[in-house]
């Protein structure tokens, strides 16, 4: 991997280069953390992740412009203090409420919140995870999660 690069659909077949990153800025394993997020949001704007694509040692995120970002609960600038996870409400009538926010070391101990259906919160238990985002604005990954029934 030497690239990950975003594209927006424009519709008709039309993919403009958007934004990206070099492994010479960051490590693969932001690369692998920043694909298993559904939600971008950059320049105040929200992105839904529609495709993750390879093309030789490039990574090809692809997405689509929702519109502008709502801002959430309690929302918090990360930026120059680390790497972070937010826990938030999924339900917009509550206005993404905060639930949790923890500091992690590295971004491979984001991957493994990332790639769970099913997270346990310090201080919260276990969670539903419904949709998780990479929020640049504020440099914080955000996961989305709601209560659910054991097992």
């Amino acid at each position: 991997m030497d690239a990950l690069t975003y594209y927006i659909d424009r519709g008709n077949g039309r993919y403009d280069p958007f934004y990206e990153y070099k492994t010479s800025s960051v490590g693969k394993d932001e690369f692998y953390a920043r694909q298993l997020c559904t939600y971008l949001i950059l320049r105040g704007s929200q992105y839904e992740l529609i495709s993750n694509e390879m093309d030789g040692k490039e990574e090809i995120l692809v997405l689509k412009e929702i519109g502008r970002n709502l801002s959430g609960d309690e929302e918090k600038s990360f930026r120059g203090e680390g790497i972070h996870i937010e826990f938030r409400s999924p339900n917009e009538r509550e206005n993404y409420r905060l639930l949790s926010r923890i500091p992690c070391d590295t971004h491979f101990d984001v991957l493994r919140y990332l790639l769970k259906d099913i997270v346990d919160i310090p201080q919260l238990g276990k969670r539903k995870v419904t949709s998780t985002e990479i929020d640049e604005d504020r440099g914080v990954y955000v996961l989305y999660v709601e209560e659910f029934e054991a097992w």
